[in-house]
């Protein structure tokens, strides 16, 4: 859990000219779906363009995939990750205190995973060879990013990246 800084104007883009805040937190939550991501007990909320992500996913994986794709939205500049790895507790008091619990934990806990920040000339391939000495090793990263990722080809400056 933890804080994660994106680039606003890099992303896909979502949203629609002068649509006020609340409306803009169902095309994101879509499209986190879209990218794979189980959102049955996920919450987003969008202020100012910081969107802020709470609520149950089943496992470390889900959890990754949702930040990186909300904040790899046009608009976005940041992701604050409350999410909660699991299944939601069948009581809703004992669910309200692992909430609170959980926002404890995430304010000491760093990001269980690196990432990288495309710039201009990158290719997966020159990113792998940067991280991992050999070029060769770029699909590790694409299959990591899939599928926010479509193709290994199109990538784009601002972009975030997971690096397994």
């Amino acid at each position: 859990m933890g804080f994660f800084d994106f680039i606003a104007d890099a992303g896909s883009n979502l949203f629609k000219g002068d649509e006020p805040e609340p409306e803009i937190t169902k095309p994101i939550k879509v499209h986190i779906k879209d990218g794979g991501v189980m959102t049955d007990n996920l919450k987003v909320a969008f202020n100012m363009g910081a969107v802020t992500l709470s609520g149950y996913v089943p496992n470390q994986e889900q959890k990754e995939k949702a930040v990186l794709i909300a904040g790899n939205i046009t608009g976005v500049s940041s992701v604050q990750d409350n999410l909660i790895l699991g299944n939601p507790p069948a009581d809703v008091v004992e669910q309200e205190a692992e909430e609170v619990k959980a926002a404890e934990e995430a304010s000491n806990t760093e990001a269980s995973f690196k990432t990288y920040t495309v710039k201009s000339g990158d290719t997966l391939g020159k990113i792998s060879k940067e991280m991992y000495g050999k070029a060769s090793l770029y699909n590790k990263i694409f299959e990591a990013n899939t599928p926010m990722l479509k193709d290994a080809d199109h990538i784009y400056p601002g972009q975030v990246l997971k690096i397994p």
